[in-house]
């Protein structure tokens, strides 16, 4: 299972965010520095209302989600690559998550104290993409000390390896992360093998409070409009989202950790009452959630019967054996066909009788590239 790794600086809200989206009380959430440790780790449903309206249509017995897994990390400070703050061993605890997630203070509060006295989350995020260039500037340079012994034997791997690293080390030297060097597929498939902290797909989480959550959220649906923006909590977003799309090429999704941790106890329906009640129409764990199993190149195509409705998992671009074999090997191997219909076309026509008549139930080959929202049944011979 892939997992994503929240990190961030102490006191931002990391483990408050953990337990909200594993609703698990799991992590210990306090006001002082390291307080976590040892990682924790949750599995994780991806929210999907395609399961619901599935079963319903077919009186299913059982509905089961796709899931991911997250995992807490400690915070990070200033001189973590160094060993600051035990940041060689936090270090490494992102090195084996597929993905990272990090968690950014834009929430005002005198109570909680801040690592550097003052809330900037650009800086925060500089601090923490320094630590992990560092390390990864530290590992390409031991690595091509030992690469060039093999080369100068001739070794053709490792003069590959080297080429790949002598376009990394400039571009991480200019504090980029490694994701956004320009490389090619096969740069990148040896770049792969490097396991560099700065190569994992990344997401900001905006930590807002349970006061300015709703404005922000209006704002982050909306645009900023006309109006100059003057709540602090929105201005520190922005400047996050233009970090976010300038520096990582990637996205950030609006969270009150504390709002979604209170919500782990509530039954679904009241949650939503108290959401609601704050001016909000969705969790933005859900959108968290969400959001990751995309980021980490995780897509669905769902199967539904009487006796189960589930969400499958697969890679984007997977054909149609692969996700067989998904269910079972013996159906990647015994691949004949697949009966696809797209959830839309069979949502709106009803059953997939109707979806048969209309011609939106199609017969499609080992050469298929499955799409997010296929709803299939796999025909095999072993």
């Amino acid at each position: 299972m892939l997992s994503a790794g929240i990190v961030g600086l102490p006191n931002v809200g990391k483990s408050t965010l953990f337990n909200a989206v594993t609703r698990t009380r799991k992590a210990q959430a306090a006001n002082y520095p390291f307080c976590t440790i040892d990682p924790n780790v949750g599995v994780v449903t991806v929210p999907d209302p395609r399961l619901e309206v599935l079963s319903k249509m077919s009186n299913t017995k059982k509905t089961v989600p796709a899931a991911i897994e997250f995992v807490d990390i400690a915070g990070l400070v200033k001189g973590a690559s160094a060993g600051e703050g035990l940041g060689n061993q936090f270090l490494s605890h992102i090195r084996e998550v597929n993905a990272i997630v990090q968690v950014v203070r834009c929430f005002e509060d005198d109570d909680i104290h801040h690592v550097s006295g003052t809330v900037d989350p650009v800086r925060d995020i500089e601090v923490i993409n320094t630590e992990l260039i560092l390390a990864d500037l530290s590992a390409l340079t031991k690595r091509l000390e030992r690469l060039n012994k093999a080369i100068r034997v001739g070794d053709k791997v490792a003069k590959a390896e080297a080429a790949v690293i002598e376009k990394l080390l400039p571009h991480l030297n200019e504090g980029k992360p490694a994701l956004t060097c320009e490389l090619s597929d096969d740069e990148k498939r040896v770049a792969r093998e490097f396991f560099l902290l700065t190569n994992k797909p990344t997401i900001f989480a905006c930590n807002v409070s349970e006061a300015d959550l709703s404005e922000v959220t209006a704002f982050v649906q909306n645009g900023p409009g006309s109006e100059p923006l003057t709540l602090p909590a929105a201005i520190h977003v922005q400047a996050v989202q233009k970090y976010a799309a300038s520096h990582f090429a990637t996205g950030a999704v609006v969270i009150s950790a504390q709002i979604e941790s209170e919500l782990v106890d509530l039954p679904e329906a009241e949650a939503q009452e108290y959401l609601s009640g704050l001016g909000v129409q969705s969790s933005g764990v859900g959108s968290l959630i969400r959001a990751v199993y995309h980021l980490l190149g995780l897509r669905t195509y769902l199967t539904t019967g009487e006796q189960e409705t589930r969400a499958w998992t697969i890679n984007t671009g997977d054909k149609a054996p692969a996700a067989a074999g998904v269910i079972h090997s013996d159906f990647e191997r015994g691949f004949i066909a697949a009966e696809v219909t797209a959830y839309t076309d069979l949502v709106s026509l009803g059953s997939f009788a109707k979806a048969r008549e209309a011609g939106k139930l199609r017969i499609e080959g080992k050469e298929y590239v499955v799409q997010d929202g296929d709803v299939m049944e796999f025909r095999f011979n072993v």
